[in-house]
Formats: structure tokens, C-alpha cells, sequence
């Protein structure tokens, strides 16, 4: 799932204090017990999973701000060629 070099980039780990919800530890507990993988390493790869996600809806947020700030200057500009007498 994980390539190698990017489970590299966490060779110097922080140690973290982390209060989890007793359901949520239990479940984690059993799954882990199944797929065999420290708990650890597991909460690392969930948390690099929840961190990419939020990084794309930032982004996302973000260019569909400028999408609708495109959006009105292009409304803006077709409004002023609107007004324009080509009769004249």
C-alpha cells in the first residue's frame, strides 16, 4: 500500500499523548489484531491518510474561490461589453 521511501519520511518520530473514544479503540484493537500491524504504525498511515484528505479539500475550497472570483470578473467584463453602442 505504502511505498518504502515514503514511510522513510517518518524515521524521526514525535511522541504524542492521544485520548481515543473507548469504541473507536476497540475497534481499532480487533482490526489490528487481524491484519497484524503495530498499533503505531497503523495510527501514523491513518493519520497521513485523514491529513491528505484535508489537504485536498483545502485545496479545493480554494480553487473554487478563485473559480468564482473568475467567475464575476468574467460576468463583470461581459456586462461592460454588453453596454457598449456598436451602433454608434
Amino acid at each position: 500500500m505504502y511505498k518504502t521511501n515514503h514511510i522513510k519520511k517518518y524515521r524521526r518520530m514525535k511522541t504524542v499523548s492521544l485520548k481515543i473514544d473507548d469504541s473507536i479503540f476497540g475497534e481499532t484493537e480487533k482490526i489490528l489484531s487481524k491484519i497484524k500491524k503495530p498499533r503505531n504504525r497503523y495510527i501514523n498511515e491513518a493519520i497521513d491518510h485523514y491529513n491528505r484528505i484535508q489537504q485536498r479539500a483545502i485545496l479545493e475550497k480554494k480553487l473554487k474561490k478563485e473559480s468564482d472570483l473568475g467567475k464575476a470578473d468574467s460576468m463583470e467584463a461581459l456586462k461592460d461589453f454588453e453596454e457598449i453602442d456598436y451602433a454608434g
